[in-house]
C-alpha cells in the first residue's frame, strides 16, 4: 500500500497524531494549510462571529488552501486527518477533497476531538470526493503510540 497522511491541525494536536500515523503506516506526510492561518480568536467556538463559527455555520463555506501540492495521484490510500468541529470535519477538508481527483482512492478518515466522535463526517465529506471510497477510520486522541497505530493500519 502506497499511503499519504494528509492532515489539517488547528493547534498542533492533529499534527502530532498525523506524524505518528505516517511513521506507523510508512506513509508520506502532507499538511493541509489554510491560505490565511487561523488565529486563536478565529478558533473561539463560543463566539458565533469567530471565523470558525461563521465557516461552520455555512455548509457551502470552502476556506482557501495555502497550496495544492499534494501528489494525491501517486497514492492508493490517503489518510485524511482533522480536528472535529461541530461534530464534522472543518470545511477546509472539503476544500482539500474538492481540489484533487480521488477517483478509485481509499480515503481513511481520522480525527482528534475534545469530546465528540466522527458523527456524520463520512456523509458530509462523500460529496466532496465522489469517486473515492471514504472509510470512517478512527478517533485518534492522545495515547496512540506508533505500535498501536501500526496494528490499526494493518486492519485496513
Amino acid at each position: 500500500m502506497k499511503a499519504l497522511v494528509a492532515y489539517f491541525s488547528a493547534n498542533g494536536t492533529t499534527a502530532r497524531v498525523a506524524k505518528n500515523l505516517a511513521e506507523a503506516a510508512g506513509a508520506a506526510l502532507y499538511e493541509i494549510k489554510p491560505a490565511v492561518p487561523y488565529s486563536s480568536s478565529d478558533l473561539d467556538w463560543t463566539n458565533k462571529k469567530s471565523r470558525s463559527s461563521v465557516e461552520m455555520a455555512d455548509p457551502a463555506s470552502r476556506p482557501e488552501l495555502a497550496d495544492k501540492n499534494a501528489n494525491v495521484a501517486a497514492y492508493d490510500v490517503i489518510f485524511v486527518g482533522f480536528p472535529i468541529w461541530w461534530y464534522v470535519a472543518p470545511h477546509i477538508i472539503n476544500s482539500f477533497l474538492e481540489s484533487y481527483d480521488f477517483t478509485g482512492k481509499k480515503v481513511v478518515l481520522f480525527a482528534t476531538s475534545g469530546g465528540s466522535g466522527l458523527g456524520k463526517t463520512v456523509a458530509a465529506l462523500q460529496p466532496s470526493a465522489p469517486g473515492a471510497q471514504i472509510v470512517e477510520g478512527k478517533l485518534l486522541n492522545s495515547g496512540n503510540t506508533v505500535d498501536a497505530l501500526k496494528k490499526w493500519v494493518a486492519t485496513l
